[in-house]
């Protein structure tokens, strides 16, 4: 009796082994029904770094602007309002820079006082900075690519607001750590 289901037992194995091979053979062979598969994406693009790009130097900065040192222009500011000289300078300027394919322009605007308030130092600067960002708008620069920084009083207690091109760095870096 043994030998009988030792017999039955390797035949059941046999048998079962002739099923796995013949699974296996049926998942190697393709589906004729199922379509091809879509080919391959090429390979991305491989593209260069961007160097910074500054505006090529203008010969004079136009009338009411001066030329920072390290590149840039400041506008000496009283009020909240740009005069009509200070507006047609600030889109001449705005058009040089918007011709610029890419790159963010920083306006950064500081007043000299008040020197006990805070609050109202912040506010008077940010509200120079957006007279500022209006004329460069008039003068074609889009909105998106202006960022305002509204320093309110540094230590220098300066009426100045400074357009700092794409690359320039701030000339009020030092002076706002302190």
């Amino acid at each position: 009796m043994n030998q009988g289901a030792d017999r039955f037992s390797r035949r059941l194995a046999v048998a079962a082994g002739l099923a796995m091979l013949t699974l296996a053979a049926q998942a190697q062979t393709p589906d004729p029904t199922l379509p091809d598969p879509a080919a391959a994406p090429p390979p991305p693009v491989q593209l260069t770094p961007l160097r910074p790009q500054t505006p090529q130097p203008m010969a004079t900065p136009p009338q009411g602007l001066s030329s920072l040192p390290q590149g840039g222009f400041r506008l000496r500011m009283t009020g909240t309002e740009l005069t009509a000289a200070q507006t047609a300078a600030i889109q001449a300027l705005a058009r040089n820079l918007a011709a610029l394919p890419q790159g963010r322009i920083t306006v950064e605007a500081q007043v000299a006082g008040p020197a006990d308030d805070v609050s109202t130092a912040r506010r008077l600067s940010l509200v120079r900075a957006q007279a500022v960002k209006s004329a460069l708008i008039a003068g074609g620069l889009a909105p998106t690519r202006i960022d305002l920084r509204p320093l309110g009083r540094l230590s220098g207690a300066q009426d100045a607001v400074d357009i700092l091109p794409p690359g320039v760095a701030s000339p009020n870096a030092e002076a706002r750590r302190s």
